[in-house]
């Protein structure tokens, strides 16, 4: 096994789980419930963690998480009806509208 990614929103860790396993990707959540030790414990160790279980697949699985997580990494998008360059943060053109595709 071998540690994918850690977030303190179990949703985006459980989100994420099932587009992996969507994917044909083994996973699982590890401290799923270490939240109550926050005390106790230093806040980033009681996080949830997603840890694939084939290491052959992580690649794959850190690509997808990549994408998710961080968005696409040219971080542009052309506009089909006038080609305008926009950056990934809009969902509409710039220049006429248009939606991004």
């Amino acid at each position: 096994m071998k540690k994918l990614y850690t977030h303190e929103n179990r949703m985006i860790i459980f989100n994420l789980k099932n587009v992996l396993e969507g994917e044909g990707i083994d996973c699982s959540v590890i401290n799923e419930y270490a939240s109550g030790g926050a005390g106790d414990l230093a806040t980033f160790d009681t996080w949830p963690e997603l840890w694939i279980s084939d290491e052959k697949q992580f690649d794959k699985a850190q690509e997808i998480m990549q994408k998710i997580v961080f968005g696409p990494a040219h971080g542009y998008w052309y506009c089909k009806g006038c080609q305008e360059k926009n950056g990934d943060a809009f969902e509409l053109c710039w220049k006429c509208g248009r939606p991004a595709d």
